[in-house]
């Protein structure tokens, strides 16, 4: 269902039919100057409900979608989306354009690293290359601001309208439960601590207002989001560090550290309120991020902070 946030600025839910899967995935649709946006169209398994939605905000024309990276949960349905809207220019880091015309290697990493999940978002069809802004081009639009932001992903970026920063998954993801927002890192393999942290501090230094997240709904304080985003980051960090430094069983380290940051980290003392299924989730993806952090100490040695 799409509702309406700020003026002329939907949030668009696109719902998945598994456990945990609401409430978790949605794409955003911004209309300014006579310019309709729509920034990352999501899985392919929900390009049907997005059209549903848009046709219910009377959408006839979609000028612009503007994709922060390039996980199939966020661009999978992008060539379905095009192909029912060729006139539409689609903006991304420029690197990601050959996994989007040519998705097989896109398909073959999403199904390693997220098993069946992957087989829920549905197949990735190939977006025609000229559907793709060049960066010169994308800079003389003038209605969106682009903000480099690697660190969940490589390609990934973050985008400006007005004063609202479109953050993706730059911060993490956001739970808007009713008493407070519950806020759990993404920073899955490979993960670069220092990447990851610089793009935090240069979305931070953005003068907006609010901020609109991929996974899910808006923050209106966007300075104490990024706080709690960088305080987060370097205390896993730092429990995963120091489980790695104790030893014990490599079979129960990421469920200990699991352990750890419930009981350590104020952003995710909600997680035992959240729904049974959306904790189940919660679990999943943060074990990944758990898993990415260990990958690049072992590679890298202890962070220093």
């Amino acid at each position: 269902m799409a509702r309406e946030i700020y003026d002329d600025i939907f949030l668009i839910d696109l719902d998945q039919p598994r456990r945990g899967f609401k409430k978790f995935i949605s794409s955003w649709l911004v209309r300014r100057e006579g310019t309709t946006m729509l920034i990352d169209p999501g899985p392919s398994s929900t390009i049907q409900h997005l059209e549903e939605e848009l046709d219910a905000l009377a959408v006839k024309k979609i000028d612009f979608v503007l994709i922060t990276h390039i996980h199939i949960d966020h661009v999978g349905g992008l060539g379905h989306l095009l192909e029912r809207h060729p006139e539409t220019r689609v903006v991304c880091k420029p690197s990601s354009v050959r996994h989007l015309t040519d998705p097989s290697k896109l398909a073959a990493a999403s199904r390693e690293a997220l098993g069946d999940v992957a087989d829920l978002y549905g197949n990735i069809k190939p977006s025609p290359g000229t559907a793709f802004l060049d960066k010169h081009e994308a800079e003389r639009v003038g209605i969106f601001e682009t903000v480099e932001t690697p660190g969940h992903a490589s390609h990934h970026r973050c985008y400006r309208v007005e004063d609202i920063l479109f953050v993706g998954e730059a911060a993490g993801v956001l739970y808007p439960h009713e008493t407070g927002p519950y806020l759990r890192l993404a920073s899955p393999a490979p993960f670069f601590y220092d990447v990851y942290r610089s793009s935090l501090l240069k979305a931070a230094a953005i003068d907006v207002s609010h901020l609109c997240f991929a996974h899910y709904g808006f923050c209106d304080s966007p300075a104490r989001l990024f706080d709690a985003a960088l305080n987060q980051l370097d205390l896993w960090v730092s429990l995963v560090e120091k489980r790695m430094n104790t030893g014990g069983s490599d079979e129960l380290f990421e469920d200990i550290v699991f352990e750890d940051v419930l009981r350590q980290d104020p952003a995710m003392t909600l997680y035992r309120k959240l729904p049974g299924d959306v904790q189940e989730r919660e679990r999943f993806f943060a074990v990944k991020s758990i898993r990415g952090i260990r990958g690049w100490i072992m590679k890298n040695g202890t962070v220093r902070r």
